[in-house]
């Protein structure tokens, strides 16, 4: 599907808005411990459906929203579950730059995956881009690999290709009611993963105050403004594209432990965010095909 054309700066731009506020995610994650992974994330999706829910609402009234985009919605919130558990449930296992680097390896997947289809196949300059960020989150994540469980890394590279099947998905759509189809998405997506903490025996309440206010901050911050912001771009520019620019995650998460969670950092990690942020930077120069 050809890509629409808008301002060269507000695209990219957008980006940067909506990347800085899906890296609060892992921080508010953390701070909402000891809350089970697939609670935390099912509740974070279901406040963001219902603070969505009159989008959604007026899109059925006016019946705005075709048969095959609800297919899609459908679709799209299995990759919503399983992207979001897999990814919150590594953080349990592994420290916040190891994780978000992990699973913004995404645009690696989406690149393969327009060559094999040759559709939004990336052009030299986007591979370039995609090898300088690449070697950004490796390095990034690269001191914590050694102290990190493989299923916890394993996890986040899970969450990696589900982001990747809804980005793919999302595309196909064109242009769409983005608030109503997120609140569509998350709302079926909060289903599949509560239920499933239900079925393995957790309790779907979160353990306390302070718990339920930095999962409600997921929902707000994240959710609602980050992957509002991703589902929107999309309109305009390819999922390769979309995909460097999650890059920042790993660089802004990276910092804001350091700031929030006494995590902090080694001369390694600046090494690799520096080399991420000048990757996602070729990429949002360049011209998308």
């Amino acid at each position: 599907m050809p890509t629409k054309s808008l301002s060269d700066l507000r695209v990219p731009f957008t980006l940067f808005i909506g990347m800085l506020a899906i890296a609060f995610a892992a921080i508010f994650f953390k701070l909402a411990s000891p809350t089970h992974p697939l609670v935390a994330s099912g509740l974070r999706l279901a406040i963001a459906s219902v603070l969505l829910s009159p989008w959604l609402l007026r899109a059925l009234k006016r019946r705005t929203l075709s048969l095959s985009v609800m297919k899609a919605a459908v679709v799209a919130s299995i990759f919503y579950a399983v992207h979001f558990g897999a990814w919150v449930w590594s953080l349990d296992l592994t420290t916040v730059a190891a994780s978000v680097s992990l699973v913004t390896a995404t645009p690696l997947m989406l690149a393969l995956w327009g060559v094999v289809r040759r559709q939004d196949a990336p052009t030299g300059g986007i591979w370039l881009a995609i090898a300088v960020s690449s070697l950004g989150v490796f390095i990034v994540s690269g001191a914590d690999f050694e102290g990190s469980t493989l299923l916890g890394n394993a996890l986040a590279l899970l969450g990696a290709v589900a982001m990747a099947g809804y980005m793919l998905t999302v595309r196909r759509l064109g242009a769409i009611d983005v608030l109503a189809f997120g609140s569509a998405t998350a709302g079926l997506a909060s289903i599949w993963l509560l239920s499933t903490a239900i079925f393995l025996g957790q309790s779907i309440v979160p353990p306390s105050p302070t718990a339920a206010f930095f999962i409600l901050m997921a929902a707000l911050v994240p959710q609602i403004i980050g992957h509002s912001v991703i589902t929107w771009v999309l309109r305009y520019t390819t999922p390769t594209i979309v995909g460097l620019a999650t890059l920042i995650e790993p660089v802004a998460s990276s910092i804001l432990a350091w700031v929030l969670l006494e995590e902090r950092p080694g001369t390694m990690v600046f090494l690799g965010c520096g080399l991420t942020l000048i990757g996602v930077s070729i990429a949002l120069l360049l011209k998308p095909r």
